[in-house]
């Protein structure tokens, strides 16, 4: 067998992964995808509009799509079961409940974006700490 193919057990199939496992890869997709689209938002809006500044609606934009690609690295290594996945994932709910207040102090349409996203992460944090999740990715705790 050569190193690049992969025995079936290096990839646990739907059926064997935890559900918390898999509720959490989704939350990180979807914080990916919104990222994704935010950034590509200010990045397609900074092109066909007046920003105020240029290079910093770009840089705005180019930074939520770097920023994307965390979430969607952590989801891909919770689906497949990967101890290092967990580390990314929170960090990602760590840095989006900040965001939320933020959204949440806002006097406008904002208010539910930051209801869903700091519901998002709050679940997504009790998802990933949860012991079956701890124990479905092959952490160990201090013996």
């Amino acid at each position: 067998m050569s190193s690049t193919q992969q025995t079936p057990a290096e990839h646990p199939s739907s059926a064997s992964r935890p559900v918390r496992v898999t509720a959490a890869a989704a939350v990180a997709g979807l914080e990916a995808l919104a990222l994704f689209a935010g950034g590509a938002y200010l990045l397609v809006t900074s092109l066909t509009g007046r920003p105020d500044d240029l290079t910093q609606a770009l840089t705005g934009g180019a930074t939520l799509v770097a920023l994307g690609l965390i979430p969607l690295i952590a989801a891909r290594g919770l689906l497949l079961c990967r101890s290092w996945s967990r580390g990314p994932a929170i960090i990602t709910q760590l840095m989006a409940l900040p965001v939320a207040w933020t959204l949440l102090q806002a006097d406008s349409a904002a208010i539910p974006g930051g209801i869903a996203l700091a519901a998002a992460a709050v679940t997504a944090l009790v998802l990933l700490v949860h012991p079956a999740t701890t124990r479905a990715l092959g952490i160990r705790g201090r013996a």
